[in-house]
């Protein structure tokens, strides 16, 4: 079986789906799926600078990667995702189609324009779609009705969370079957011998929350002498944000993108991970990363990150609010035996629920089942 894998925004510029995207793609080649991502693509230069202020990767693509185009920044649900809005989309989508031939397509935030619009428009085979997003998601108040009719395309719907189905149900009512977001699990993981860190993966979105813990972390470093690592924002927005709030640097190391083996060693180092959104999370990704690395969890007390924790794996509090957050996070790191005992039960659990072999399994029978239903063909013309 060949599967197409289809995102709408940019591979320089890593996010949640882009993540879950690429892990998905090597789940499903271990189970002997043939893949290829369909994305776009912002290589270096001047123009990709001028467009993009934010740190992203501009090297080549990998094996497997079909670059489709350019992206802009477009502001959406309290982000600023990089979506492929490029004039000769349409006719490069359809070019990769009809040569590729996939048994199946599987679409991420279909209804997002450009390259999932048009890969729907253009699609003669089987489509597989998840959704990906919580919130109002009011930018589908206009596109709904302009290509909402592609919804028709959509073999077989999918949502990570019940808290994206819930929104994607708003303006798109259905079924919807939910199959979460799967985990990268090291082969092995050790709660016991950590470095003295916390740490913090995300963007720079306000939603993301970062300004939350930086604006608590003085008092938690005052207290535990501990360090902060800051993964995934952009280095200088990082700086901006803490002279704007006149916090030092005292005990923040501001690492900017890691790759998925740097991310890795750094969480396998790592005492807490520290998740101080403050909503519109649909999947708490960054939370199941760290349990995978038995890492414990302080996070906000929101929609879909309260789907992922447990009592078993780290501590709730409320969003936006810095004590709350402080005094959980010198708590855990006080109390050794229970910060390791939370590791290594927030490990089995994510090994056990989330883990990409068990997700890229249930996918696989999803694709066999569109594949064997009457009706489209399962080759793309």
């Amino acid at each position: 079986m060949k599967v197409g894998i289809v995102v709408p925004f940019s591979w320089s510029f890593v996010g949640g789906v882009n993540e879950h995207a690429e892990l998905q793609a090597e789940a499903l080649e271990r189970l002997g799926i043939e893949t290829r991502t369909i994305i776009g693509n912002d290589p270096p230069g001047t123009f990709t600078r001028a467009l993009h202020p934010r740190h992203g990767r501009h090297d080549d693509p990998p094996e497997g990667v079909i670059p489709v185009g350019r992206s802009v920044i477009v502001p959406a649900n309290g982000s600023l995702p990089n979506i492929v809005l490029t004039p000769q989309l349409p006719g490069r989508i359809r070019r990769v189609l009809a040569r590729e031939r996939f048994d199946v397509l599987h679409l991420h935030e279909p209804m997002t324009p450009g390259i999932c619009v048009s890969a729907l428009a253009a699609a003669r085979c089987p489509v597989v779609a998840t959704w990906h997003a919580a919130g109002e998601l009011n930018w589908l108040r206009g596109g709904v009705p302009i290509w909402g009719f592609l919804m028709n395309r959509i073999d077989y719907r999918i949502a990570v969370s019940e808290q994206a189905r819930l929104s994607a149900t708003r303006w798109l009512p259905g079924e919807y079957d939910v199959i979460p977001n799967g985990a990268l699990v090291p082969p092995a993981a050790e709660p016991a011998g950590r470095e003295h860190t916390v740490i913090f993966i995300g963007r720079h979105d306000p939603r993301k929350g970062l300004h939350v813990l930086l604006e608590a972390w003085p008092e938690i470093h005052r207290r535990t002498g501990a360090r902060l690592r800051v993964v995934g924002a952009d280095p200088l927005a990082v700086r901006l944000l803490l002279t704007r709030h006149r916090i030092a640097e005292a005990g923040i190391d501001v690492l900017g993108f890691l790759t998925q083996e740097e991310l890795t060693a750094e969480l396998l180092r790592a005492k807490v991970l520290a998740a101080p959104a403050i909503g519109m999370e649909s999947f708490g990704m960054v939370l199941t990363r760290a349990f995978a690395c038995a890492v414990p969890v302080v996070s906000s007390d929101i929609a879909g990150y309260r789907d992922v924790m447990t009592d078993e794996t780290g501590v709730l509090v409320p969003p936006g609010e810095l004590g709350p957050l402080a005094e959980a996070v010198v708590r855990l790191l006080e109390d050794e035996p229970r910060r390791q005992r939370l590791g290594a039960a927030a490990r089995t659990i994510v090994i056990e629920r989330y883990s990409w072999d068990v997700i890229a399994g249930s996918l696989a029978e999803v694709y066999a089942l569109v594949v064997e239903r009457p009706g489209r063909s399962a080759v793309t013309a």
